[in-house]
């Protein structure tokens, strides 16, 4: 039994494909073919039933699988460890990070995290927090970028940043006329949000202290774009992170206010495992992101709405 007949072996279970499963693992469909078969002569068992389709695992195939994943896992936290020893950036390393922050965040590090550290196989993922933490628990994921704070006990939160609220406008809107916007002004009725599943929309909701039951439509957009698109045909306002205004067009951010200090703000954090041995890579990824985000966001007076 090898490593290498393990994760062939669990390509296959996830694909319910033989070909497939060799395409993913960069091997020839008789060389992955014949390496299962090894395995299951070796202990004498049939794992899959190569008569359904998709191929499916027979009962004992189900627990060899779940037997393969830990041994794969506590084979790669060896190599880990060897790593974490010597100080080593390097190896495979899966992030995940949340939808309303990979799209402004990620151009601002991902280059410059990169060509620093060639060595770092990195495999990210737009991912919400709640799959975030699943993938996490189960071995799936290394780290993410989430809201914070999460308070679950099986994480170590290390904040990166913390990015205030803007609030977008509609043209000829009367809060245009004030210089900042207060929180008191936030009109739960008026308030476009994103769709369920968001943490930046329980970020908002928290904010406004109520919810949308009394909106004269109905609205599921995981788009801050389909949000700015409504507000600029008159049909409400909306709350945007600091970073996503700075995409904006110029003409766009005449439609912006700032909130009086302390601003509403969300804290964003690298969350990882306590039990994580990738903490080379971990910090190296953590000291990237800070040295950007510090030019990037400069706000002193702010306060923590909870996701």
């Amino acid at each position: 039994m090898t490593l290498t007949q393990l994760r062939y072996l669990l390509s296959v279970a996830e694909h319910g494909n033989f070909t497939l499963a060799a395409e993913k693992s960069f091997v020839t469909q008789p060389t992955l073919s014949m390496q299962i078969q090894k395995l299951e002569e070796e202990l004498d068992v049939k794992i899959f039933n190569r008569n359904a389709k998709p191929i499916a695992l027979t009962p004992i195939g189900t627990k060899i699988v779940s037997q393969a994943k830990i041994i794969l896992q506590e084979a790669q936290r060896m190599e880990d460890a060897v790593a974490q020893e010597k100080g080593s950036v390097s190896g495979s390393f899966k992030l995940g990070i949340i939808p309303t922050v990979m799209p402004t965040l990620l151009p601002l590090f991902l280059n410059n995290f990169i060509k620093k550290y060639p060595k770092v196989d990195l495999k990210i993922e737009e991912i919400t927090t709640e799959n975030i933490c699943d993938s996490i628990d189960k071995g799936t994921l290394d780290a993410g970028i989430a809201a914070t704070p999460l308070n679950r006990e099986k994480l170590i939160e290390k904040p990166l940043y913390y990015e205030p609220f803007v609030a977008y406008l509609p043209h000829q809107h009367h809060y245009l006329n004030k210089d900042h916007f207060e929180v008191d002004d936030l009109n739960h009725t008026e308030v476009l949000v994103l769709e369920d599943g968001h943490c930046f929309r329980n970020h908002v909701l928290n904010l406004c202290q109520t919810n949308q039951s009394t909106k004269q439509f109905g609205l599921k957009s995981g788009s801050f774009e389909t949000l700015i698109n409504l507000a600029d045909q008159g049909l409400g306002m909306t709350l945007l992170p600091y970073l996503h205004t700075q995409e904006l067009r110029e003409d766009q951010k005449k439609q912006l206010r700032y909130f009086h200090e302390p601003a509403p703000a969300r804290e964003i954090s690298l969350i990882h495992s306590k039990n994580q041995l990738k903490l080379s890579v971990i910090d190296a990824l953590r000291n990237t992101i800070l040295a950007v985000v510090r030019g990037a966001i400069a706000f002193d007076n702010i306060r923590i709405i909870a996701p």
